[in-house]
């Protein structure tokens, strides 16, 4: 295959590592100069394809690229947007080849969650169909933890070990005026379907009788009366109650404790609010004071927390998705490998487009307490080894620096204007 440009695009809800596989893959990249011209990046993601907004990344230098990888939040721009099908809006992926063809680009490297791995795997298909054939791989990301077939998905580590650390700071702090104020700290996290962030709160934990004392998951339904005598319980045992709610906690008949009523880009439901919908609960039932916290952005973009494991997988994540594309492979996304044996190794393994597209990894019963409040040994062995290391970015004036990019923008032109 003769020398082609690459595209390179980040997609979804971000967090403190994809910049990370940026860095994996424009570094990557740069060492096959016979195999790859330049890369240039999506602005705000498949966006910056369809409307032609490309940033040219060889303007930046070494140093500059290297920063990405202590660098939080989405350096070229991210963005929630779905490619329909190809019967549905044909003229979409037309644009796609168009700008992919104007500009010489034969690798497509999407860096995102499912909805993410979906549309690598469509433009995979649709280019082949079109005759401009486009090399598609998918790069794993997401805190949510949810992507099938890799052992752990990068993101997840590093919020897992800002939500565990920040439980118990909240904690020791309610714990300390518990006696004559508050008994209730509640801290709600991400995760629509899938329990791991809150999960991971559990790792607080070096005793059985530490905080948190009470986890709330998605995957289990909430029951209102064990809920309220779990926290009765508590309080009366240990004078206050430490708990971690995932947004998308739910009823026994599959509703949301919290619905804004709104739609995301993805067609997901808005969630946000379920932490003080249980203060108010606890409050009126059983008169506790209390506070809560929502952990939003804070815990996906917290990089001077990240976890170094965490780190190492989002970086080589996007070695190894360049690695693929010049050896020839196509439509598949690099995985993550837990290999067998007491001490924790990985390596790095492959997975099908197509058998990763929009499915959905939730927690296993068996990593779920028998009271569907709490994790279970099984569940501490597999989460631990993903928050351990420290991988502290470099600080100037007591803040962590980050990588400031030039971000020039590759000259248009097509002729056609593209409207989202």
């Amino acid at each position: 295959m003769a020398t082609k440009n690459a595209f390179y695009a980040q997609s979804g809800g971000v967090t403190a590592v994809i910049n990370a596989s940026a860095c994996g893959v424009i570094e990557a990249a740069r060492k096959h100069p016979d195999k790859i011209g330049k890369v240039y990046a999506g602005h705000n993601g498949i966006i910056g394809a369809l409307t032609e907004d490309l940033i040219d990344t060889s303007h930046e230098s070494d140093d500059t690229i290297a920063a990405l990888k202590h660098t939080p939040g989405g350096a070229f721009g991210s963005c929630r947007y779905k490619l329909r099908s190809f019967e549905e809006n044909q003229r979409e992926y037309e644009r796609l080849v168009e700008v992919f063809k104007a500009h010489d680009i034969g690798y497509f490297f999407y860096n995102g969650g499912g909805d993410s791995q979906d549309t690598a795997h469509k433009v995979s298909q649709i280019s082949e169909k079109m005759g401009y054939p486009i090399t598609c791989i998918g790069i794993p990301k997401t805190v949510d933890n949810d992507l099938p077939f890799t052992d752990c998905s990068p993101g997840f580590g590093s919020v897992a070990k800002y939500v565990a650390v920040s439980i118990r700071e909240g904690a020791l702090d309610v714990a300390s005026m518990c006696e004559s104020s508050t008994k209730i700290f509640i801290m709600e996290v991400m995760g629509r379907h899938a329990g791991w962030i809150a999960a991971s709160g559990a790792l607080a934990r070096e005793e059985s009788a530490d905080a948190p004392q009470i986890i709330v998951f998605p995957e289990i339904p909430f029951e209102q009366e064990a809920f309220l005598e779990k926290v009765k319980h508590s309080v009366k045992r240990d004078g206050f109650c430490a708990i971690v709610v995932s947004e998308g906690a739910q009823r026994r008949d599959g509703t949301f404790l919290a619905d804004s009523g709104g739609k995301d880009a993805f067609g997901h439901t808005q969630l946000g609010g379920v932490a003080p919908y249980l203060a108010q609960l606890i409050k009126k039932e059983l008169g506790y004071k209390y506070h809560w916290a929502l952990s939003d952005y804070l815990q996906r973009a917290a990089r001077h927390i990240a976890s170094a494991t965490d780190v190492d997988h989002a970086y080589a994540m996007g070695q190894a998705a360049v690695e693929f594309a010049i050896e020839g492979k196509n439509a598949i996304m690099p995985i993550i490998v837990r290999n067998p044996g007491e001490e924790y190794s990985w390596s790095v393994g492959q997975a099908n487009l197509a058998d990763v597209a929009n499915v959905e990894q939730k927690m296993p019963r068996d990593f779920i307490s028998e009271c569907g409040f709490d994790i279970t040994p099984k569940c501490r062995d597999y989460l631990l080894p993903l928050i351990q290391g420290e991988s502290y970015p470099p600080y100037k004036n007591g803040i962590p620096m980050i990588a400031k990019m030039k971000k020039i923008k590759v000259d248009k032109v097509l002729n056609t204007h593209f409207s989202i």
